[in-house]
C-alpha cells in the first residue's frame, strides 16, 4: 500500500493510491503534465495508472482529468450530476457513473463514495478496501456529518481536510462573504472540527494520518501538526502525521504488509 497526496489546497487538489494490483488517483486538479511530473518523483508513470475518481467539480480537483484520462486511456469513475456539470471536461471514453452510497468494484478494490457537504453539486468522499486495509478520503466538506464517521471508522490510513484556524480565517485578509463560505455547513473543515471528528474515529490500526487541504492564507502546518500531534498524543494513539502540501507532493505512506481477515 501507498498513498500520497500529490498536492493539496485551493490551487489544486490529487492523491495518489496503490493498493496491491490498481494504482489510481482521487481528483486530479492540476495540469496533466504537473500530475505526471510530481508522479514521478514516486517513480510512477502515467502509463502505470489505473483509474481517477472524482469527488467532485470544482476546478482545483478535475483541471488535469480529461487531459490524463484521454492520455492514458483511464477510466473515470464520477457522479452522473456531477459529470453534468462538467460541460468543458471533453471526451472521456470510459465513463463510469456511480451513486453515492452505492459500493462499486474496481479490480481488487472495493470502493464505498459517500455524501458530504460542500458548495458542489453532490460531493462525495471515499473509502477504499482491499486485502491491504482500510483507505479513507474526506475533503472538502463543511461538516462533519455522522455519515461521515460511520464511513471513516476503522481506517488503516486517512486523508482528512483540516482547512482553517477559525480565528484567523475570522481575522485574515478574505472579503466577509467568501469567509462566511468557508466557515459555513458548506464550507470547508475547521482545524477545530476536524480535530472533533478524528477523536470519534482514530483507533489503534490508524498507521497513517494525511491532513489535506489546508488555506494557504487561513492556516499554518506548524499549527495544524501541533494541535493533531496533542490530539493523537491524547488519545494514546501514534500514527504517521502527514501534512499535504500546495506546491510539492507530500511525502508517501508505504506499507507491505497485508491484512489478514480471521
Amino acid at each position: 500500500m501507498r498513498v500520497c497526496l500529490l498536492a493539496s489546497g485551493s490551487r489544486g487538489n490529487s492523491a495518489f493510491i496503490e493498493c496491491a494490483d490498481s494504482r489510481i488517483l482521487i481528483d486530479a486538479g492540476l495540469s496533466g503534465r504537473e500530475i505526471e511530473r510530481r508522479l514521478a518523483t514516486l517513480e510512477i508513470s502515467g502509463e502505470e495508472l489505473d483509474a481517477i475518481l472524482v469527488t467532485h467539480e470544482h476546478h482545483d480537483h478535475v483541471g488535469g482529468v480529461g487531459p490524463l484520462a484521454r492520455r492514458y486511456g483511464l477510466p473515470v469513475y464520477i457522479d452522473r450530476q456531477t459529470h453534468a456539470m462538467l460541460p468543458n471536461l471533453g471526451k472521456i471514453e470510459k465513463l463510469h457513473y456511480f451513486d453515492p452510497g452505492d459500493r462499486f468494484s474496481f479490480r481488487d478494490l472495493a470502493i464505498s463514495p459517500f455524501t458530504t457537504t460542500h458548495d458542489a453539486v453532490n460531493p462525495v468522499g471515499f473509502t477504499i478496501e482491499s486485502d491491504e486495509g482500510k483507505i479513507g478520503f474526506a475533503t472538502d466538506l463543511g461538516l462533519p456529518t455522522r455519515l461521515v464517521a460511520d464511513q471513516l471508522q476503522s481506517c488503516r490510513v486517512l486523508v482528512l481536510e483540516a482547512n482553517h484556524d477559525e480565528q484567523m480565517l475570522q481575522d485574515g485578509p478574505y472579503p466577509w462573504p467568501l469567509k462566511q463560505r468557508i466557515s459555513s455547513r458548506h464550507g470547508h473543515l475547521s482545524n477545530r472540527d476536524s480535530l472533533r471528528l478524528l477523536e470519534e474515529i482514530v483507533w489503534p490500526g490508524l498507521e497513517a494520518l494525511f491532513l489535506a487541504h489546508l488555506s494557504e492564507e487561513n492556516n499554518c502546518p506548524d499549527l495544524v501538526r501541533a494541535s493533531f500531534s496533542k490530539t493523537l498524543e491524547q488519545c494514546g494513539h501514534n500514527p504517521q502525521l502527514i501534512v499535504g502540501r500546495q506546491h510539492k507532493a507530500s511525502f508517501c505512506f508505504s506499507s507491505s504488509s497485508v491484512i489478514v481477515s480471521n
